[in-house]
């Protein structure tokens, strides 16, 4: 009876964790709904602002560009890693994490790299081996484009003073619930956007009030754009990721139960019939 009872006490167990794992996929599922048309509306006006941007920078002369399209040698270089606060997201944070390791062995070997983490999973990661000069995880507690104008205004002066050479995002990028992908994404200086060979007549743009003027307004709104655009695709990715996660820990639960169900009507078959052969065993035994 001893293994009956034990046997019971792991259906209890499991069944608990499979109302557990269940309840956070629903709410996880409610907030993917919300994050997802976040970044849905959000995307096309991110990518045609950032195109406009390139754009422009590539009609501008060296001398009048801005001081955030400066290229110089990379030798100090600032990965902004975007990650969760939360685990139980399957290999959402560990993603990032393998990227950034990967991008220090091969893109930026022999360079000073920092880091800048957003999250408490990634800071939790990196800070035992690297160098994190800055992390905010109270970002997402409240993710609003005033607060990741702040971050990437910090970001925008660290590049200004010439402290980094390169500063570069990584984050999920949201495709659907089931699928995201890693993105190693330059965020300064600003890559002007690579004229056509097959073009031979050039735009004639008309600017009001200047050129310059345009380019110094533009460039800091489509930095925190871009920056805003990355945080609410890591924030639906998270959601999916873990929605994901936790359908799978619900439907390996459910399995396992139903494993711990046949192993214990077995016990339980064997005990009665042993219980039976031991009554037959003892009346045959008076009976004699």
């Amino acid at each position: 009876m001893a293994n009956l009872k034990e046997i019971r006490n792991r259906i209890a167990s499991v069944g608990s964790t499979m109302q557990i794992t269940s309840a956070m996929k629903m709410v996880s599922a409610a907030k993917l709904k919300k994050a997802q048309d976040a970044i849905t509306a959000m995307r096309p006006y991110a990518e045609t602002l950032t195109a406009l941007l390139q754009n422009l920078s590539a009609t501008l002369d060296g001398d009048s560009g801005s001081k955030f399209s400066a290229q110089r040698e990379e030798q100090n270089v600032l990965v902004v890693a975007i990650t969760s606060n939360r685990g139980l997201a399957g290999a959402f944070n560990s993603n990032v994490f393998k990227e950034c390791k990967r991008s220090i062995a091969e893109t930026y070997s022999g360079k000073n790299v920092r880091f800048v983490t957003l999250g408490k999973k990634g800071n939790d990661l990196l800070k035992k081996t690297h160098n994190v000069i800055k992390n905010n995880n109270v970002i997402f507690d409240e993710l609003t484009y005033e607060h990741a104008s702040e971050i990437a205004q910090y970001l925008m002066d660290l590049f200004a003073e010439g402290t980094v050479d390169k500063i570069v995002l990584v984050y999920n990028k949201f495709k659907n619930a089931a699928t995201q992908v890693v993105m190693h994404e330059q965020f300064l200086p600003i890559v002007p956007a690579e004229k056509e060979a097959s073009t031979t007549a050039t735009v004639d743009y008309i600017f009001e009030p200047s050129k310059q003027k345009i380019v110094e307004e533009l460039i800091p709104k489509s930095l925190k754009t871009q920056l805003l655009k990355a945080l609410r695709d890591s924030v639906a990715s998270e959601h999916g990721a873990r929605m994901t996660a936790m359908h799978k820990a619900t439907d390996n639960a459910k399995d396992l139960k139903n494993n711990l169900t046949l192993e214990y009507n077995k016990a339980r078959q064997a005990a009665i019939t042993g219980e039976i052969l031991e009554i037959v065993g003892g009346a045959e035994a008076l009976a004699g």
